[in-house]
């Protein structure tokens, strides 16, 4: 197990330089002046913008600039935002409470709806209970999270003024308050996904010989349903709610949008309207980070359910 974490880590290094190499060509090649971004709507000379590129080495070749980068990251610098004029570390670390709150609670929430309603859809098969999740299931893996999180927001803020439409509150139940919307929006599709997932685990599972066995040695249902089929079905579960973990992350980003939330993902969609290109980068590298670190807890998770898996 040690092995696989060290090895694990060693390759988040290579990946995530990758993938922030990729971003970085790719934003090179948006349109856009980044110099004339920064000054905004101020009347300013091309000598003045010629100043400004040459302080954020835009006026280097594309290669050159590439290899600056890579020396400022090799030694943990993430760069300057040249719009904020402020450091991307600092500028994500200031954004990063809002964001993991929303993504914890979106979990958290996913996991409270979708593995009752699969152990129970799979247990009441072919009745109306597994028709009604069949239904809820489809309808949350069809819409949009931003176009949940409109519905949501006509529903319970404008209609029934039950809770806050924008913001993300200002600490204790006022946050609580705020979150809890875009917190649904988010949840809801990953709760679909994995609704059904645990539907078909469960199925799987209870059909095996060994759950007959318990059952004929007298187990109560609940014993046999819990302690024996549910642990079984857990692996695929676990698999699935990791990579859906992960895509939280990215579905902040619409999500903070829509909510008008100052957590990284509206940081992210702030900074590519500018051509803010440190803070993309930045925030590229932190979250191929998060993506690999789920996975390496997922595999964790593994050896914990199932002790016949060994690395």
């Amino acid at each position: 197990m040690a092995r696989l974490i060290i090895t694990r880590l060693l390759t988040m290094i290579p990946l995530m330089f990758i993938v922030a190499s990729v971003v970085f060509l790719m934003l090179r090649f948006v349109p856009g002046d980044p110099a004339r971004i920064i000054v905004g709507n101020q009347r300013i000379t091309e000598e003045n913008l010629q100043n400004i590129r040459v302080q954020y080495r835009l006026d280097k070749p594309v290669l050159v600039q590439y290899g600056y980068w890579v020396k400022d990251l090799a030694q943990g610098d993430l760069g300057r935002s040249f719009r904020q004029r402020a450091d991307v570390n600092t500028l994500i670390l200031e954004r990063l409470n809002v964001t993991a709150q929303l993504v914890i609670s979106s979990f958290l929430l996913s996991m409270i709806i979708s593995i009752p309603l699969g152990i129970i859809s799979a247990l009441r098969r072919n009745t109306w209970v597994d028709f009604s999740a069949t239904i809820f299931s489809l309808i949350g893996a069809s819409s949009p999270v931003y176009f949940t999180g409109i519905i949501l927001i006509l529903l319970f803020s404008y209609k029934l003024n039950w809770l806050p439409a924008l913001g993300e509150g200002d600490g204790g139940w006022d946050t609580v308050k705020h979150l809890a919307l875009p917190s649904l929006a988010l949840g809801f599709s990953l709760a679909c996904v994995t609704t059904r997932l645990t539907r078909s685990a469960m199925i799987e599972a209870l059909s095996q010989d060994y759950i007959e066995t318990a059952r004929s040695k007298g187990l109560s249902a609940r014993t046999v349903v819990m302690k024996h089929a549910f642990r079984n079905a857990m692996i695929p579960i676990v698999t699935v709610a990791g990579l859906q973990f992960g895509a939280l992350v990215v579905g902040t980003v619409l999500i903070e949008y829509t909510f008008g939330i100052g957590g990284l993902g509206s940081l992210i969609v702030q900074a590519v309207q500018v051509r803010d290109y440190p803070i993309v980068q930045g925030a590229t590298i932190f979250i191929a980070a998060i993506f690999i670190l789920v996975n390496l807890i997922v595999d964790i998770l593994y050896a914990v359910i199932d002790p016949r898996i060994r690395y």
